[in-house]
């Protein structure tokens, strides 16, 4: 029997898009329902039903018109699908019930029209199935198991396991129906002699996704791991469990996936029960959350240990309690107490175990993050701690939102490792000097010859701008075209073109405003480079004029500690001070002239370059998901490589004066997390040493911007 179940209901469905192996992969709507019993104590069948289910968008895809025959006239007049379901249940109940039966299981063709097709559309449209629509057998699992010689599951057809058992195809013609007496002559088949066959692969679906916590020592075989990108910030386990429904995934198997600054980052890492329920999780790529499309790809264990495992026994016993709804607070004043927390969230929503029911982030040395963790035993509670979001504690508010168990790993591992970035590079074996003034970066002026290109396609290259400026271009300055890529290495949208004069830029800001590339209108503003400047510190640029940023504090240029030590002179090439993927093609060297005199290895003071990094510019140039692990040598070797340099290209010079070795080469960091601090960098660089005065000048620099790094890049032609 199939799961002491004395009756299967043979059933199948089809929708307003793709059928077959394909059923659910488009989201289209259920159009036709059919089925039919079968009582297994005295191979007897009941009568065929058939209902069509009127979906909420009114069409029907060219290929669900050819594989069914249906047409838009069948449905417009059926029920809705709760109503359907509704009746199905009356009826099946109602007949098994007149059979003298007690129970029965859902006999289908493949998992899909179950789990791909009536259980998401149910979750989407919020209807509550029946309890008989979480379990049922496949037949071609149990033909497979009645006949482990025919071919595997995945090749399995109706046509093709009756031609193996000896019975004809089935001759009827209509959709459904066909199937439908398919399934039931090849059941009443295999319960006869010789096979006496026993339906027993009962499958489940999950009522609800269970959280948990996972170990690092714990095996997680990849071909059930997933990625999911682009989730809604906001968005939960449960609410990732709900895109997935119909599908079972692992206790604690969504790992929420945080960026450099501890913050959601749109992206999960989901693991299911098997492989085949991460097969049917990939076909649900571009399915929509809301509003959004979701892409899911392949993802390894390994990523997933890395998310969502933890060794830390205070965070096993936090996430011991199961059932319990995790609420993350963020913004705490370092100095809040447990009490303090307990009576902001206050007694509507009562913490599991008081003091027990909450945990405080804290940095290796007991420091408070202002992060903190928090149990509720249920819905109710979790939802009126909810309310309190943005309200103030002591003098700062409070953001409240759903959690996860794979979060709270992954914010403990985050704040309890250090250093902040894992691997330091290796010095350069060639030591190359910096040209003292980089000659493709426009100098700081205010007048206004330039141009902002505003809303560029992402494939747009610099042959595109230069298509798009016409008869212009050849007004355009040597070297002129700068395109601005993000943090993350890829073009922003934006473009900045140096022109001859400003007439010529004010000529081309009218007669090229809102011309089309690409199907794209781009907007052209004139602009100096001081403007240019301030725009990409945060401010903003239109016709009606130059709005800063949000803040603007004095400008900054390197500590001149940095710079301790002569240098010979040498050519640079530009990918000595950018990297490689942020160079289109790199200029020919350019050549200098020899001096006896050292040159500083170092960037002069430039207020375009070093302004202010703690304006807003994250707002218009989205923040790299991960901090790169990435540190380019601003080409100042280090001490007695410096020296021995020198003897060798001024052997006179070395004769009458010994260079001592001098501490200290200027190095940039790229791609910190803007929340950086001086004692991020300095346990970063645990080991090597740095001279008082050195540290000094990155305490005072520290006080007025978080990092000296650069928002953007630049691409020069």
């Amino acid at each position: 029997m199939a799961s002491h179940s004395d009756t299967l209901v043979v059933f199948f469905g089809a929708t307003a898009g793709a059928n077959g192996g394909k059923l659910g992969s488009d989201e289209r709507e259920i159009i036709l329902l059919v089925w039919q019993i079968v009582d297994l104590h005295e191979k007897k069948v009941g009568e065929l039903h058939k209902c069509f289910v009127k979906p909420d968008t009114l069409e029907l895809t060219d290929q669900c018109k050819e594989e069914t025959g249906l047409t838009l006239e069948d449905v417009v007049n059926a029920e809705p699908l709760d109503k359907v379901l509704q009746q199905f249940q009356q009826s099946v109940s109602s007949e098994v019930k007149d059979l003298g039966r007690s129970s029965y299981t859902l006999l289908v063709d493949g998992p899909h029209v179950i789990r791909q097709a009536l259980h998401p559309e149910a979750s989407k449209k919020n209807l509550v199935l029946p309890e008989c629509f979480f379990s049922f057998v496949d037949v071609r699992k149990e033909f497979h198991k009645c006949c482990p010689n025919a071919d595997s599951t995945q090749k399995l057809a109706l046509s093709s396991m009756l031609d193996y058992v000896g019975l004809p195809a089935v001759s009827e013609q209509m959709i459904g129906a066909r199937e439908v007496s398919s399934m039931v002559t090849l059941t009443l088949c295999i319960l006869a002699e010789p096979y006496n066959h026993t339906f027993s692969c009962v499958e489940t679906v999950n009522y609800k996704f269970d959280s948990g916590t996972c170990s690092k020592t714990e095996p997680v075989d990849s071909e059930m791991v997933i990625r999911a990108r682009g989730l809604p910030w906001q968005s939960s386990d449960q609410d990732i469990a709900r895109f997935f429904k119909g599908l079972n995934i692992a206790k604690g198997g969504v790992a929420l996936c945080l960026n450099a600054q501890g913050r959601r980052n749109g992206e999960a890492l989901v693991r299911f029960i098997n492989s085949e329920h991460r097969d049917l999780a990939l076909e649900r790529h571009k399915h929509h959350m809301g509003s959004r499309y979701i892409e899911v790809y392949k993802a390894t264990g390994e990523e997933f240990l890395k998310i969502a495992g933890g060794t830390s026994n205070e965070v096993a016993q936090f996430l011991s309690k199961e059932n319990q709804v995790i609420i993350r607070m963020r913004g705490l004043p370092f100095t809040a107490t447990t009490q303090e927390v307990l009576s902001f969230l206050g007694p509507e929503s009562p913490v599991t175990d008081g003091a027990e029911g909450l945990l405080f982030v804290k940095y290796p040395d007991g420091r408070p993050t202002g992060d903190a963790f928090v149990l509720f035993s249920c819905e109710e509670y979790a939802q009126n701690a909810l309310k309190k979001h943005k309200q103030i504690l002591g003098k700062r508010y409070i953001e409240l939102f759903r959690s996860t168990a794979a979060e709270v790993q992954q914010v403990l591992n985050r704040y309890m490792s250090t250093p902040l970035i894992s691997t330091l590079p290796p010095s350069p074996i060639v030591p190359v000097p910096v040209l003292t003034t980089p000659p493709f970066l426009p100098a700081a002026s205010s007048t206004r010859d330039c141009v902002r290109l505003r809303g560029l396609p992402y494939t747009a290259g610099i042959e595109d701008i230069l298509e798009f400026m016409g008869e212009h271009t050849v007004d355009i300055k040597p070297h002129g075209v700068h395109m601005v890529l993000n943090q993350q290495g890829r073009p922003s949208g934006d473009a900045f073109i140096q022109m001859k004069s400003p007439d010529k830029a004010f000529l081309v800001a009218q007669k090229c405003h809102k011309k089309t590339m690409k199907d794209r209108y781009v907007e052209v503003f004139q602009c100096s480079t001081e403007e240019m400047s301030i725009v990409l510190m945060g401010g903003t640029l239109n016709r009606s004029g130059l709005s800063p940023p949000p803040c603007k504090l004095p400008c900054l240029s390197p500590p001149t500690a940095y710079a301790a030590f002569p240098t010979p002179p040498a050519i640079l090439s530009e990918a000595a001070l950018y990297q490689p993927p942020l160079l289109a093609a790199p200029r020919p060297p350019q050549t200098s002239m020899h001096s006896p005199a050292h040159t500083l290895a170092y960037y002069p003071p430039q207020p375009h370059l070093y302004m202010n990094m703690n304006m807003n510019y994250t707002a218009y140039y989205p923040s790299p998901p991960v901090s790169p692990s990435t540190v380019g040598y601003f080409a100042a070797p280090p001490g007695a490589m410096a020296a021995a340099v020198a003897a060798q290209a001024h052997p006179a010079a070395a004769a009458a004066s010994s260079v001592l070795p001098q501490p200290g080469a200027l190095v940039r960091m790229q791609g910190l997390p803007y929340n950086t601090g001086v004692k991020d960098i300095l346990s970063f660089f645990q080991g090597y040493q740095y001279a008082p005065e050195e540290y000094s000048g990155m305490v005072q620099m520290n006080e007025q911007a978080r990092s000296l790094i650069q928002p953007k890049e630049w691409l020069c032609l």
